[in-house]
């Protein structure tokens, strides 16, 4: 599916969705409602079905919630998002909120009327999510209610239907490891643990044990199930029946329909572990009718993210084609840009033809983001008609795209200068350079976590008093979502890295109005290399899986250290002998050139 430019939302359909919710709320004896980004299996990625966050406000970023009272609308957005929802909430309606620096508990109780009764969706909202939230309201004297059907949905007359796209094998090849063989050693350990059971609500967990994929989420392959694994290594998946017709789940797995899930729950018994963390608050209210909880992570999450030696190899494999189709855009870039006529919208389109000719591309792996000018400083900008800028010379242009293989899942951002840079962005982008460069030479103790390496990347910007407000890198799957938990390089990631685990490198700099600059490349967690006269410790570094040349134009050579230009060089002298072989004629003197030593 290429991507579509349309506005995803108005703003002006905001106000009188706002007042009918009220209506609706006043009905149920409410004084406020919570509306999440979120479904009920708690995945950043929703179906047009559970948008109901961006169906009431207008924003559409890719994490946030709105918390609607009588006189005032809360949309509560990260350091993202803070330029984007300006545009796309009515400001009039909706207040923005600074999240996490504001708690939603510490705002209801500043802005809730005495004694407020606040409702929200348990199968909206997790476990330990509503257990901090109603200890903080019950305090003030507030009350959260459950509530049995989503008042959103009341009124959302024309809500999409729930996707139930066919579900399909994932080969062996690039799997690695059986279900069976997965299921066992999972069951092996909920039985040390004393377990009988896990509850799986996570999509993309599900999909890795049972190695299926599926297409009821845009951009990311996985189905919109649940699962129940016994500590037998049984497994019972919840799904509509006609998206597994003709496939072979293998033994050990029954298929059940999916909105038997609930009365599933209610009737398990015995000790039943759910991740407090992306179990909704419903699962544990149906599950306590008779069985005993225990709290624990998805037991999925860190197998998932240890990616085997097929994965790793598929993902080598996936990200070299992808540079193929990267190579080939830059070259073109280059050659079309000055002439002043491009849009993003154009950039878009071409980046996707170029990934569409290698017939092993599953799907783009998220809508791609192409920012001119000022757009770029958004970080997670979506182009549409009526934003669509010119990309024009004096400017920087900032793409970040990705592709979905069968034998891997990219991510990269390159940023681009037009002619001559704008004022103050070389410098910046060296800094930004500085901190990619840092993160990919980094050496570490095993067991030290992305809290404790996020703080790399930054230093050359925090020297200058300069920073960026998200993550330094996420977690990414083998074909299954891009983003992809419990590993990040984040300030508040406590999760140690291990080998196997694939995260993104890009750190950024965005001055609002003007431009944003990102670098990144994925990059996979390695036992590190000897090295001599290094003292006898266990230590972990990352191999770099992205090969793409880096704006060399951008760069001020003077700025960088020895060892940072011969890392520069190094990884050009890479990406010319990966890549140089698989492209031919205009591109490859492109490539010569933009692979030229500093």
């Amino acid at each position: 599916m290429f991507q579509n430019f349309d506005a995803p939302t108005n703003p002006a359909d905001g106000p009188p969705r706002l007042a009918a919710l009220r209506e609706r709320l006043a009905q149920l004896g409410l004084a406020g409602f919570i509306v999440p980004r979120a479904d009920r299996h708690q995945g950043e990625y929703v179906a047009p079905c559970d948008e109901r966050l961006s169906w009431l406000t207008g924003f559409t970023g890719s994490a946030g919630f709105c918390a609607v009272l009588p006189e005032i609308a809360g949309v509560f957005i990260d350091g993202r998002y803070r330029v984007q929802v300006k545009s796309q909430v009515d400001l009039a309606v909706f207040t923005p909120v600074a999240w996490p620096e504001t708690s939603l508990g510490d705002w209801l109780v500043e802005a809730a009327p005495e004694g407020a009764r606040i409702g929200f969706d348990p199968w909206l909202h997790t476990v330990k999510e509503t257990a901090a939230l109603e200890q903080k309201l019950e305090a003030a004297g507030l009350a959260l209610v459950a509530l049995r059907a989503n008042p959103v949905d009341a009124i959302w007359q024309d809500r999409p239907p729930e996707p139930a796209a066919p579900i399909v094998a994932h080969p062996i090849e690039f799997a690695g490891e059986s279900s069976e063989e997965k299921r066992a050693r999972l069951a092996a350990d909920l039985i040390k643990a004393g377990v009988d059971a896990a509850v799986l609500t996570q999509p993309d967990s599900i999909c890795w044990l049972l190695n299926i994929r599926g297409a009821d989420i845009a951009r990311n392959p996985v189905a919109r199930v649940n699962a129940i694994l016994l500590a037998s290594g049984e497994c019972q998946l919840f799904c509509a029946p006609e998206q597994v017709e003709g496939l072979a789940l293998g033994a050990g797995v029954s298929v059940l329909p999916r909105e038997s899930f609930a009365a599933a729950l209610a009737e398990l018994g015995g000790k039943v572990q759910i991740d407090p963390e992306s179990a909704p608050r419903a699962v544990a209210t149906l599950l306590e009718r008779k069985a005993r909880l225990a709290e624990a992570p998805d037991p999925c999450a860190l197998p998932k993210a240890r990616k085997n030696a097929a994965e790793l190899r598929g993902m080598r494999a996936a990200h070299l084609r992808d540079a193929v189709a990267m190579v080939k855009f830059l070259a073109w870039l280059d050659s079309e840009a000055p002439t002043g006529t491009l849009t993003e919208i154009a950039v878009v389109e071409q980046l996707e033809a170029f990934r569409r000719e290698d017939n092993t591309l599953r799907e783009i792996s998220f809508d791609t983001i192409s920012g001119a000018g000022p757009n770029g400083a958004i970080v997670h900008y979506r182009v549409t008609h009526e934003t669509n800028r010119v990309v024009s010379p004096g400017e920087l242009l900032l793409v970040d795209s990705g592709g979905q293989y069968l034998d891997g899942t990219t991510d990269i951002t390159r940023t681009i200068t037009v002619g001559e840079p704008p004022e103050g962005a070389v410098d910046a982008f060296t800094r930004v350079l500085q901190g990619m460069i840092a993160v990919s030479r980094l050496r570490w103790p095993r067991g030290r976590a992305g809290r404790d390496l996020d703080a790399v990347a930054r230093y050359p910007l925090w020297v200058e008093g300069k920073d960026y407000d998200h993550g330094t890198g996420h977690g990414v799957g083998a074909y299954l979502s891009v983003h992809e938990g419990p590993q990040r390089l984040s300030r508040v990631s406590e999760v140690p890295l291990e080998p196997g685990m694939i995260l993104s490198n890009e750190p950024g700099y965005y001055r609002e109005g003007a431009w944003g600059i990102r670098i990144e490349n994925l990059i996979a967690v390695e036992e590190a290399p000897e090295i001599e006269r290094a003292d006898p410790r266990d230590m972990l570094s990352f191999e770099t899986l992205t090969y793409v040349p880096i704006d060399r134009h951008l760069i001020d050579v003077e700025m960088l250290s020895r060892a940072e230009r011969e890392w520069v060089n190094a990884y050009h002298r890479s990406v010319w002998a990966r890549v140089s072989p698989r492209v031919r004629g205009e591109v490859k003197d492109w490539l010569r050139q933009a692979t030229a030593a500093l």
